[in-house]
C-alpha cells in the first residue's frame, strides 16, 4: 500500500512539472534571428556610415549596421554602403562609356584601346599635339571654346558635361541625368540606337548603324518607317503595298487588307503564310526582296521594269549593268542577273581584255599603291589594272584601296551617297548635309567638318587627305 501510495504520488509530481514546463499555446510567439540588435543605435550608425558622412549614402536605411538601399525607377542602388549606382556612368555622345566599355559602380571600365572618364579618348592618335590642337581651334581661336569646356584630343574636342557642339561651344541648361531621361526610349535605349543625344534632344539618323535606308523620327527616334515597306529594294517607296497608311512603323491597313504591311488581301483563299511561302521559294525573303506578294503571287519592283523578272523575282539583270548603264561592258549578254561573256573577256561584267601586252613585271609595276602593296592586298593584277575582289563588294578605287564598309558604319551614316542611292567613294560632291552635319569621304576616310574617324588609316590615304582639305 505505502508502494502504490509512493508511485501516484512520484507520477503526479512528473504530471505537474511536465505542465509548468510546456507554454501555453495562446502565448507561444517564434523566435527570430533579428528581433533583437547587438549593436546600440551609435555603434549601428557609424557601420552604415560613408566616407562622405551620409548614413547609407544617402540612399538606404540603417538596419542594424546593415544598409538597406533604396530602390529608384532608373535603376537600384547597390554596394555595402549603398555607393553603387550604375545609370549614372559618365556618356559621350548619348552613349553611356561612349560605348566602349561598360558601367561598374558608377564608374567606366574601359575597353582596351579607349580611355578617359567616358572612355571617349581612342589610344592611338596620328597627330601631334600642335595639330591637334590647330583642329580643335574656334573661329576665335581658343582651343574647344574655353577651359572647362571640354578637352582636344587627336584633332577632336570631347566636351564637357553640360556643354556641346563642334567645339563645346554651346551650353546644356539641364543635368546630365535629365539629358538622359529626356533621349532614353520606351526600350531602354539611348535616341533608340537610332540617333544621338544633344543636350536631351535626339537627332535622328537617316540610316540605322547596319546602313540601310529609312524615315526615322520621333522625339526618341522610336519610329522606323522602313518596317512599313511592302518592298526590300532599297530604292523603293511603297509603304504599307499601297493599301495602308504608316503611323510610327506600323501599317494601319485599309478595309480589306490584312497582313503587318497590308499585302494580304482579305479575298485570297490563302492563308497569310502560305501566301509568303509561295512568294519566297528558295529565297529568304519573298519575291527575293525585289518586290511585293499579293495572294501568293510576286509583281516585280519597279512595275514595268522588266530587268526584274522570274516568278519569285529572282532575277535582277541591273547588276550586269556599269555605272554608266552599260550591258555586260558590250561584251557579253545578262542572264538572270550574271554576265556571259564573249570569248577573250572576263569579269563580273565582262570589262576585262584576256589578252595582254605586258610582262609580268611592268603589269605588276602598274597595279602597285603608294605603299608598294599590289592591289592594296584587296584585289588581283591583270594587265597593269587592279581588278577588286567580287565577292567583297565594298572594295573599289583604281587601286582597290576604298573600303565602303568604313564610311557607312562611321557614326552609323553613310558619308557619301549617289542620287541612285549608291555608295560611293571620293566621286561626288563631299558635302551631304542631309544629317545637319557636313559628312564626308576622302577615300574611305570619314569625318565629320572636316575631321578624320577615330579609326587608323593606311599612311597613303592619310596623305591623301591631307592633299583634299
Amino acid at each position: 500500500m505505502y508502494v502504490t501510495a509512493l508511485l501516484n504520488l512520484v507520477w503526479a509530481s512528473s504530471l505537474f512539472s511536465f505542465l509548468v514546463a510546456v507554454p501555453s499555446s495562446g502565448n507561444h510567439k517564434p523566435s527570430s534571428s533579428s528581433s533583437s540588435c547587438k549593436l546600440n543605435p551609435a555603434a549601428s550608425e557609424k557601420r552604415c556610415r560613408s566616407p562622405d558622412g551620409f548614413v547609407c549614402s544617402g540612399r538606404g536605411t540603417c538596419d542594424c549596421g546593415v544598409c538597406l538601399c533604396e530602390v529608384k525607377e532608373a535603376g537600384k542602388y547597390y554596394g555595402p554602403l549603398c555607393e553603387c549606382h550604375d545609370w549614372v556612368c559618365h556618356t559621350y555622345d548619348g552613349q553611356v562609356c561612349a560605348g566602349h566599355g561598360s558601367c561598374d559602380c558608377g564608374k567606366c571600365q574601359c575597353d582596351a584601346g579607349w580611355s578617359g572618364e567616358a572612355c571617349q579618348y581612342p589610344a592611338t592618335c596620328d597627330l601631334n599635339r600642335k595639330q591637334s590642337n590647330e583642329m580643335c581651334r574656334n573661329s576665335q581661336g581658343v582651343i574647344c571654346s574655353n577651359a572647362g569646356h571640354g578637352k582636344c584630343y587627336c584633332g577632336n574636342c570631347y566636351c564637357a558635361a553640360g556643354w556641346h557642339g563642334d567645339k563645346c561651344e554651346f551650353q546644356c541648361d539641364i543635368t546630365p541625368w535629365e539629358i538622359k531621361k529626356r533621349c532614353t526610349s520606351p526600350d531602354g535605349k539611348i535616341c533608340s540606337n537610332r540617333g544621338t543625344c544633344i543636350c536631351g534632344e535626339c537627332t535622328c539618323h537617316d540610316v540605322d548603324p547596319t546602313g540601310d535606308w529609312g524615315d526615322i523620327h520621333g522625339d526618341t527616334c522610336e519610329c522606323d518607317e522602313r518596317n512599313c515597306k511592302s518592298v526590300y529594294d532599297r530604292y523603293s517607296d511603297d509603304f504599307c503595298s499601297g493599301h495602308g497608311q504608316c503611323n510610327c512603323g506600323q501599317c494601319d491597313c485599309k478595309d480589306g487588307w490584312a497582313g503587318r504591311k497590308c499585302e494580304h488581301p482579305r479575298s485570297c483563299s490563302l492563308s497569310i503564310e502560305e501566301s509568303k511561302r509561295k512568294c519566297q521559294g528558295s529565297s529568304s525573303q519573298p519575291c527575293s526582296g525585289r518586290g511585293k506578294c499579293e495572294c501568293g503571287v510576286c509583281t516585280c519592283f519597279p512595275p514595268g521594269d522588266n530587268r526584274v523578272h522570274g516568278k519569285n523575282c529572282e532575277c535582277d539583270d541591273r547588276q550586269c549593268e556599269n555605272l554608266e548603264g552599260v550591258i555586260c561592258g558590250k561584251h557579253g549578254t545578262c542572264s538572270c542577273g550574271r554576265c556571259i561573256c564573249e570569248a577573250g573577256w572576263f569579269g563580273k561584267l565582262c570589262q576585262h581584255e584576256r589578252k595582254c601586252n605586258m610582262t609580268e613585271e611592268e603589269s605588276k609595276s602598274h597595279c602597285e599603291s603608294a605603299d608598294g602593296v599590289l592591289c592594296s592586298a584587296k584585289g588581283s593584277c591583270h594587265c597593269g589594272k587592279c581588278i577588286c575582289s567580287p565577292q567583297e563588294w565594298y572594295i573599289s578605287g583604281e587601286f582597290c584601296e576604298c573600303d565602303d564598309r568604313e564610311c557607312d558604319k562611321h557614326d552609323g551614316l553613310i558619308c557619301t551617297v549617289s542620287p541612285s542611292g549608291l555608295q560611293m567613294c571620293g566621286q561626288f560632291p563631299q558635302s551631304a548635309n542631309r544629317w545637319n552635319e557636313a559628312f564626308h569621304c576622302y577615300s574611305s576616310i570619314c569625318s565629320r567638318n572636316q575631321k578624320r574617324a577615330h579609326y587608323p588609316s593606311p599612311p597613303h590615304l592619310l596623305a591623301l587627305w591631307e592633299m583634299r582639305r
